[in-house]
C-alpha cells in the first residue's frame, strides 16, 4: 500500500514539534536562570555574613546610647554607613522576615544594603556600602582578633563556633602556616593583616597573630581559604532537571496518545477491509498529515470497493450472456443428432454436448463464486438459521452415492451436531469438498462430525493420492489446479475449494487440509464458529 502525503502536513508537524521544544527550552532557561539568582543571593550572603555576624556581635551587648557612638566609630573602620531601624517598622515581606527570624542576613546589591536583626532584640542593622573591598575584609578580622583577645583561650574556641562566618571559616591556629615570608612574618609580628595564595585554584586566606595573654602560647587567627561554588550545588540541579523531565515526558506523551489513537483507528479500518468490509472508512477529524493519510485511505477503500464491484457485476454479466448461445449451440447439436444416423457423426455430437454441459457447469460455478463475492462479507447479509448438520452431510451423501458407485461414501458415527448458519451455503461448501473427494479417491469417502466448545468441525477423508505439502496453500485459489493426478481430466475447474473458502470466510470460520489418519489420502476440515442465536 502506497500513501501519497502532502508535504506542508509534515512541515506543519515539525513546526508544532519544533514550538514545543522551544517552549521547552526557554522553561529550562528560564529555570536555569532563577536557580542561577537563588545561587547569586545564597553566595553573596555567605559572603557578607562573617563581617555582619562580628557587628551584631559587638553592638548587641551595648545599651542605646553607647551604639550611637560605637557604630560611629565600627562605620568609619570598615568604611559602611551604619543605621539602625525598629523591626516593627520595616518594609519587609513574610519570607524576608521568616529569614531575618533565622538569624539571616538580608542582602541587595548595586549599591550594597545589609539588613541583619540584633540577636532577639527588635532593632535591625543596616549596613550599606558602594562595593566590597579589602577593607571590609581586614576590618572584620581584626575586630574578630579583637573580641577573641579579651576571652580567655580555652574559651575563643567556643566564641569562633558562635560566629556565622559565611565563606570566610574561621580557624585559630597555635603556630603561623608554613610558607610564609620574612616580610609577612614580620608584619604579623607587627599585629597587620597578611594576605595568603595558595593551592592551585589560588585559594585566598587572611591570618593575623593574636595578642599574648598572661602565660598563654601565642595564637593566629586565620580566615579562610574562601569557599567558593563554582557549579550549581546538587539541590538545585535535581528539581531543574526533574522538572524539565516531567514536562517534556508529559508532552511526549500527549503528542503520542493522539498520534497512537488515531493510528489505533486507522489500523482497525484496514483489519475491517482486509476481512470483508469494504464500505469501512476512517473518520478524517484535522487537517494534518495523519487526516491526510486518512482521505488517502478513504480513497484508496473506495477505488478498491468499486473495482470489486465491478468485476463481480462483469462475471455476472458475462457468465449470464454466456448461457444463451450455450443453449443454440446445444439445441442445434440436438437438431443435427436427430437429422443423421451416421455412428461417426452422432459420436462427435455426443462429445460436443458433454464439452457444453462442461462449459455450462462452468458457468455455474463463476455465477456462484461472483455471487459469494457479494453475500457472504463476514456473514452480514446471510440470514442464518439452526441447521442439523447430520442431516446435512446424508442429504449431500445421499445425493452423491448415485453418481459414485464405485466408491463407498459414509458418515461416521458420532454426536448430533447442530449450529447457527446459512443451511444453503453451508451445504454447498460440504457438498463441494465431498465431490473434490470421489473425485480423487480410490475406493472410500469418509465424513466426521466433530462436537467441540467453540465450534463445530467436519472432516472430509478420502484415500486418494492427497494433497503435496507445497501445494495446500494454493489449493484454495480460483483455478488452481494440481498436477500429476489432479488435473482436468479427472474433472473440476480449480474454482470448489475457493467457493469453500470463501462460504467459510462468510461464517467466520476456515478450511484447511492435510493428510487423513485412517485413509492417507486427503483430509480437508471445515472449522465453523458457534454463534448465539439472535432473538
Amino acid at each position: 500500500m502506497r500513501w501519497v502525503l502532502n508535504h506542508s502536513s509534515f512541515l506543519r508537524f515539525y513546526l508544532l514539534l519544533g514550538l514545543v521544544l522551544l517552549v521547552l527550552f526557554m522553561m529550562a532557561l528560564g529555570g536555569r536562570m532563577l536557580i542561577e539568582k537563588i545561587r547569586q543571593e545564597a553566595y553573596h550572603e555567605q559572603l557578607v555574613s562573617l563581617p555582619m555576624s562580628l557587628l551584631v556581635e559587638e553592638l548587641s551587648p551595648l545599651s542605646p546610647r553607647q551604639r550611637e557612638k560605637h557604630m560611629a566609630v565600627l562605620a568609619e573602620r570598615f568604611g559602611i554607613s551604619l543605621a539602625l531601624t525598629p523591626l516593627a517598622e520595616a518594609d519587609l515581606s513574610y519570607f524576608e522576615r521568616a529569614r531575618l527570624e533565622r538569624g539571616k542576613v538580608l542582602v541587595e546589591k548595586s549599591p550594597w544594603r545589609l539588613r541583619k536583626r540584633l540577636d532577639d532584640s527588635p532593632w535591625l542593622i543596616h549596613a550599606t556600602v558602594a562595593e566590597w573591598r579589602d577593607q571590609q575584609w581586614h576590618a572584620s578580622l581584626a575586630l574578630a582578633a579583637e573580641q577573641l583577645a579579651t576571652i580567655p583561650p580555652p574559651e575563643r574556641k567556643t566564641q569562633l563556633d558562635g560566629l556565622d562566618s559565611g565563606s570566610w571559616p574561621l580557624h585559630l591556629r597555635d603556630s603561623p602556616p608554613e610558607g610564609l615570608t620574612a616580610t609577612q612574618r614580620a608584619q604579623l609580628a607587627q599585629g597587620q593583616i597578611v594576605t595568603r595564595l595558595s593551592g592551585e585554584k589560588f585559594d585566598v586566606s587572611l591570618l593575623i597573630a593574636l595578642p599574648r595573654t598572661g602565660e598563654h602560647a601565642s595564637q593566629w587567627l586565620e580566615a579562610g581559604p574562601m569557599r567558593r561554588s563554582d557549579l550549581l550545588p546538587l539541590n538545585l540541579h535535581l528539581p531543574l532537571l526533574i522538572g524539565v523531565m516531567v514536562v517534556l515526558t508529559l508532552v511526549i506523551y500527549l503528542i503520542m496518545r493522539s498520534i497512537e489513537a488515531r493510528m489505533a483507528r486507522l489500523e482497525l479500518a484496514a483489519t475491517r477491509i482486509a476481512s470483508g468490509r469494504l464500505e469501512t472508512r476512517v473518520k478524517v477529524e484535522s487537517g494534518d498529515f495523519l487526516g491526510r493519510v486518512g482521505m488517502a485511505f478513504n480513497g484508496m477503500a473506495n477505488q478498491v470497493q468499486s473495482l470489486l464491484r465491478g468485476q463481480q457485476e462483469m462475471i455476472r454479466a458475462v457468465s449470464h450472456e454466456l448461457r444463451t448461445p450455450v443453449a443454440r449451440i446445444r439445441f442445434a447439436v440436438q437438431m443435427v443428432e436427430d437429422m443423421t444416423e451416421q455412428p461417426a457423426i452422432r459420436r462427435q455430437l455426443q462429445g460436443i454436448d458433454a464439452d457444453i454441459a462442461e462449459l455450462d457447469t462452468l458457468v455455474d460455478e463463476i455465477l456462484t463464486y461472483a455471487r459469494l463475492g457479494g453475500e457472504t462479507i463476514n456473514g452480514a447479509e446471510m440470514e442464518m438459521s439452526l441447521v442439523d448438520c447430520r442431516a446435512m452431510s446424508e442429504r449431500v451423501i445421499d445425493a452423491l452415492s448415485p453418481l459414485h458407485e464405485g466408491l463407498t461414501l459414509r458418515l461416521v458415527p458420532g454426536p448430533d451436531v447442530e449450529l447457527l448458519a446459512e443451511p444453503r451455503y453451508l451445504q454447498r461448501a460440504l457438498q463441494n469438498l465431498v465431490s473434490n473427494a470421489c473425485h480423487y479417491g480410490h475406493s472410500q469417502v469418509e465424513v466426521r462430525l466433530w462436537d467441540e466448545p467453540n465450534l463445530v468441525r467436519i472432516d472430509v477423508e478420502d484415500d486418494g493420492p492427497g494433497v503435496p505439502v507445497e501445494s495446500r496453500g494454493d489449493v484454495f485459489k480460483p483455478f488452481a489446479r494440481l498436477d500429476d493426478s489432479r488435473t482436468r481430466s479427472s474433472g473440476g475447474y480449480g474454482l470448489g475449494l475457493s467457493i469453500v473458502h470463501k462460504i467459510m470466510s462468510g461464517h467466520g470460520g476456515s478450511v484447511t487440509v492435510d493428510i487423513s489418519p485412517t485413509l492417507g489420502g486427503a483430509r480437508f476440515t471445515l472449522l465453523i464458529p458457534r454463534r448465539e442465536s439472535r432473538a
